[in-house]
């Protein structure tokens, strides 16, 4: 098994329900954009062209899966995806990997996924992306280098709730309790927001694959729980 067909495997593995999953590297050759695709990054540069283009590839790919013709994926703003009619998903994106995650809107209200490399956080990133409870639980359990997995949980978990609240926040809004094995987690509102309310729990799970992290939430799954 190739790794890219290894993370694409675990990816399935860590949400309920069944989801459409490709996985492209940045550096491979794709096939051109969309003009409507290409015209929102004629401006952007090279590194930013190869993610944006490997990532819309593996959306395709992700449509072709569920049987849809493949469409543009254009971009708010922001950048978060604009998924064609009847279909909703995540696209993430590390030095190595782009991964593309898609379902029927009426399976699931929204995804978000995150790939990154499996390593310590840096120490003067820690206090900007974890709160002093989020140190204190790792510590506690003597897990401090397992810092690398709640930012990977909160981006997942943001990118899962932005298209229900189009708001944009930092990460102090999400607190993340990691399950013992760290394999699972629960990402809390801190404050109000939107369609939700300060308390209010996104649960989500994170692997180890071929040498990165990759972290999924789903939200409003039929008939399902969990990430």
């Amino acid at each position: 098994m190739t790794q890219g067909a290894e993370i694409a495997a675990a990816v399935r593995g860590v949400f309920d329900l069944p989801v459409a999953v490709a996985v492209t590297r940045p550096d491979a050759v794709h096939p051109p954009l969309f003009a409507d695709e290409a015209a929102l990054i004629a401006r952007a540069r090279p590194v930013r062209i190869a993610e944006f283009t490997a990532g819309r590839s593996a959306a395709r790919e992700a449509m072709r899966q569920l049987g849809h013709a493949p469409k543009p994926v254009l971009a708010t703003s922001d950048r978060a995806p604009i998924w064609p009619l009847g279909l909703t998903g995540s696209i993430s994106h590390c030095a190595d990997w782009c991964i593309a995650v898609l379902v029927r809107d009426s399976n699931a209200r929204s995804l978000g996924v995150d790939i990154e490399e499996d390593r310590p956080l840096p120490g003067d990133l820690l206090d900007e992306i974890c709160s002093q409870s989020e140190i204190a639980r790792l510590q506690k359990a003597g897990h401090l280098s397992a810092a690398m997995r709640i930012f990977c949980a909160k981006e997942a978990a943001y990118k899962a709730q932005y298209p229900l609240t189009r708001t944009l926040f930092g990460f102090d809004r999400l607190d993340v309790t990691l399950r013992a094995d760290s394999s699972a987690f629960d990402a809390q509102f801190t404050q109000d927001t939107e369609c939700f309310r300060r308390g209010d729990k996104l649960p989500g799970r994170i692997v180890s694959v071929a040498g990165h992290l990759v972290s999924a939430v789903a939200i409003g799954q039929i008939d399902r729980k969990g990430a």
